[in-house]
């Protein structure tokens, strides 16, 4: 065994590479979602731009996860803190999935760190369960916490690359993308301790608050698009309107 002290300890044992595989399978299982975001973030950057986006707020976001490893399991104890948070997630998956579809691109530092703010936020939010998963298969090594958050890096880099580079040929991910997101939101708010506690809702509620969820950010999406791209037409049209009558104003 190698002991490295506050750092944790290296055993060569079944115990230790159990725990090891754990977190690893945790990773993958867990990853998916948090690809999602990155790669709704990032999709509307220039392609140049998109991995420096990914690797940003891939990076970041294991920070901000080491950081909150030391207080999950106090946050997921407080009141309404899951289910306001599920309520943002519904609103980014809604944010996401209607600039998903806009087809101008934001060549700049702003939009950049812009799609990097909306990772973070994100991040923090769905991380807090993740985290604590990761924390208990660690069973308080350091290293292989560490070493878990670490592996995520790699995956979700991979991950979230592939489905930005995707969604330009098929936008149908966009919608499966936020629709997942929805459903996390969703979860995320019937599981609130408070929630829990006073309503003892059963499993099925469970499920149909999440098809709900994941139903409804799609269908709201939709239809702010369609909003959107009325006003745009309309704005188009009376652009032109305004320059034909002056067109004609200057022949008379």
């Amino acid at each position: 065994m190698i002991d490295m002290g506050w750092f944790g300890y290296i055993a060569w044992d079944a115990a230790f590479f159990s725990a090891l595989m754990a977190i690893i399978v945790i990773n993958l299982i867990l990853s998916g979602d948090n690809a999602v975001v990155i790669a709704l973030a990032v999709k509307n950057l220039p392609k140049k731009q998109r991995m420096w986006g990914i690797i940003l707020g891939s990076g970041l976001a294991v920070v901000l996860r080491v950081v909150l490893t030391f207080f999950a399991a106090q946050l997921l104890l407080i009141s309404f803190l899951k289910f306001f948070g599920g309520a943002l997630i519904l609103w980014i998956a809604v944010k996401l999935f209607t600039s998903g579809h806009e087809e101008e691109h934001v060549e700049s530092a702003a939009g950049l760190w812009q799609a990097v703010k909306v990772i973070l936020i994100a991040d923090l939010i769905m991380s807090i369960d993740n985290v604590l998963a990761i924390a208990g298969a660690s069973k308080g090594n350091m290293f292989l916490l560490l070493f878990g958050l670490g592996t995520s890096i790699p995956l979700v880099v991979g991950t979230s690359a592939l489905l930005s580079m995707l969604m330009d040929k098929y936008p149908i991910i966009i919608t499966i993308g936020a629709a997942i997101l929805g459903k996390v939101g969703g979860e995320m708010m019937i599981t609130d301790p408070w929630i829990v506690k006073t309503f003892h809702a059963p499993h099925w509620m469970d499920y149909t608050m999440q098809i709900v969820c994941a139903v409804g950010v799609v269908v709201l999406g939709k239809y702010l698009v369609k909003r959107k791209a009325a006003k745009s037409g309309n704005s188009v049209a009376t652009a032109e309107q305004i320059q034909v009558s002056e067109q004609v104003g200057e022949k008379e």
